[in-house]
């Protein structure tokens, strides 16, 4: 069953996946070879996120059903290194990263608070999947970060 709450719900993490493959795809713009793959891959896979959150909004709201979400594997990095030195803003790169991580980090709870709130099996095992890939960009991003910040190598 659909509630005016859950469509509200759906709309609002719609929105956020646009917006954070905007913001993913104005960071890539900004990075040098590395940090732009990264933030290139990060949008796309935003994308692709809205797409099937857009797909379940038309479901729901014309049949009353979720749909199947088969997921999505997050791209192995590139084998070559940037050094931090190679990285014209370094600074505001961190920023960037940090940023990105707040992104995740509420993409993920969100997820995670409409899969506590769904009955339907499918929407919930749905939304956990999303929850987890949200984590997995995370933990991608704290690898990013760690990397440059350690050892000024681009690496995740």
């Amino acid at each position: 069953m659909t509630t005016p709450n859950l469509l509200d719900a759906i709309r609002v993490v719609k929105e956020n996946e646009r917006i954070a493959s905007e913001r993913y795809a104005d960071a890539a713009k900004t990075l040098a070879q590395v940090g732009n793959e990264l933030f290139i891959q990060l949008s796309e896979f935003e994308k692709f996120h809205y797409d099937k959150i857009s797909a379940l909004e038309k479901s729901l709201m014309e049949k009353g059903d979720f749909i199947n979400y088969e997921g999505k594997e997050f791209p192995l990095p590139p084998i070559f290194k940037i050094k931090a030195a190679e990285e014209p803003n370094k600074k505001s790169t961190m920023q960037v990263i940090t940023e990105a991580l707040e992104l995740e980090e509420q993409a993920e709870k969100a997820y995670a608070n409409l899969a506590a709130q769904v009955t339907d099996p499918q929407g919930h095992d749905m939304f956990i999947r999303l929850s987890e890939e949200e984590h997995n960009h995370y933990r991608i991003l704290m690898r990013a970060y760690k990397s440059l910040k350690d050892t000024g190598v681009w690496k995740w």
